[in-house]
Parts: structure tokens; C-alpha cells; sequence
């Protein structure tokens, strides 16, 4: 890359490079995952060049409203829409593979509250996510980004929490977890100097997972190596 560094003033704002949370995955697409993407998408899939969404339009109805960033293979984000068909729910996610999986699995289920986002999330909350729009954004075990050198990528910094209010309605709640402690108290220490927000837990630090996160293959394997868990809820009071 050529990119001038950020603080050359002679580069425009929005052409300079930004810090990515994520890394762009391939991987091979299952022949379910690839039925997925081609018959799910033209009911489920959501694009930027939709704009600023109308979410009454977009679900044909007024209902509670929750977006979760980076689903993963979508187990969790599917089965919360299967148990709570009253409400609605937006995915984002970058792997294509996942993408696929949720669509193959939404497909299959016969669900109508799910719609999905196969790009970057930063840009789905600028671009798409009206202001006091949802009742929940969920984030779960997001890239921890071990190395000190590379903390500066972690998505939860004061400014995404800032983004998350905007969004967020007020007495909607901002649930993260992760199994990563050193990121969990990093989550911490960001969310109380955040303003706006009230942490629900009673001691100040976290809660004990909520009924309504499932638990996934991949927590139920951290278990078994004796990973924790932590999880932390945030309601935006103003």
C-alpha cells in the first residue's frame, strides 16, 4: 500500500485509510452455504446503495429492532430471531461462508424478521442505521486483537461507543461478550468513560450471560478448555 499517513492534511477525509477491526475471510463456500447466498439473499440481503433505511418499510411492520456486528456462521443470530419472531433482527458479517450459513438457515426456518448486511459495519451505522433506531446492538466475541501493537484495531474504542449511542434508542442496550479477558476489561474501562451509557451490571462490571444470547458451538468448545466468559450491557440513558 501507498496510502499517505492519516494526519497528511493534503489527503481528503474520506479517501484516507482507515483501521479495520476485521480481517476480509475467503473460504470455501458449502454447496448449502452457496444456496444460501443465491436464493436467500434476494429476500434477506440489504446493500449501501439502499441508503438510509426506512425499517418499518424494510420488515413491513413497527417491531423491536436488534443488530448484531460480525454473527459469524450465524447460529446465534438465527436462533434469536426463531425464539422471537415478535421482533426484528439485522446481521452483519464480512465471511461469505457465514453469510451463506445464516441465509441457508433462514431459508429453512421460513423466517420474515431478518435482513443481512455482507459488508463492513462501520459503514451499515453511518450509511443505513438511522439515529435511535434499535433497541439492541449485540456484539459477540469480536476479534480481540491480542498484540499490544494491534489494540488500536479493536472495534470497541470511545468513538464506535459513541456510534452505538446514535443508534441506539434511548433505553436500548449495547451487549458485548467475549471470552477474552484482557479484551473484556478492555471493553470495561471504554464503555464506563463513555458517555451516555449506564452499565447494567450491579457491581459495575459484568452480568451473567442473558437467557437471550444462546450459547454457540464456539463457547460451548471455550467451556470444555476452561475458557470464561464475560458479558457486559450498556443502556443508553441519554
Amino acid at each position: 500500500m501507498t496510502d499517505k499517513p492519516e494526519s497528511d492534511s493534503s489527503v481528503a477525509p474520506e479517501h484516507r485509510r482507515t483501521i479495520k477491526s476485521f480481517v476480509m475471510r475467503a473460504g470455501r463456500m458449502t454447496e448449502a452455504q452457496q444456496r444460501g447466498v443465491e436464493q436467500g439473499w434476494p429476500q434477506f440481503g440489504l446493500n449501501l446503495e439502499q441508503g438510509l433505511l426506512d425499517l418499518d418499510q424494510v420488515f413491513g411492520r413497527s417491531a423491536p429492532r436488534s443488530l448484531e456486528i460480525g454473527f459469524g456462521m450465524g447460529q446465534s443470530l438465527l436462533e434469536m430471531a426463531e425464539k422471537a419472531p415478535e421482533q426484528d433482527f439485522i446481521g452483519i458479517e464480512v465471511h461469505r461462508p457465514g453469510v451463506g450459513s445464516l441465509l441457508n438457515g433462514a431459508l429453512k426456518a421460513g423466517l420474515t424478521n431478518l435482513r443481512v448486511y455482507d459488508c463492513d459495519a462501520i459503514e451499515v451505522l453511518d450509511k443505513a442505521i438511522p439515529d435511535a433506531s434499535l433497541d439492541r446492538l449485540m456484539l459477540f466475541f469480536p476479534d480481540p486483537w491480542h498484540k499490544k501493537k494491534h489494540h488500536k484495531r479493536r472495534i470497541v474504542q470511545l468513538a464506535f461507543a459513541e456510534k452505538v449511542r446514535q443508534k441506539l434508542k434511548v433505553g436500548g442496550i449495547f451487549h458485548m461478550a467475549t471470552d477474552w479477558q484482557p479484551y473484556a476489561e478492555h471493553m470495561l474501562e471504554i464503555m464506563n468513560a463513555a458517555p451516555g451509557y449506564r452499565n447494567q451490571s450491579p457491581d459495575g462490571t459484568w452480568v451473567p450471560r442473558p437467557e437471550e444470547r444462546p450459547i454457540t458451538n464456539f463457547e460451548k468448545r471455550g467451556e470444555r478448555l476452561g475458557h470464561g466468559v464475560w458479558d457486559l450491557k450498556f443502556e443508553r440513558v441519554e
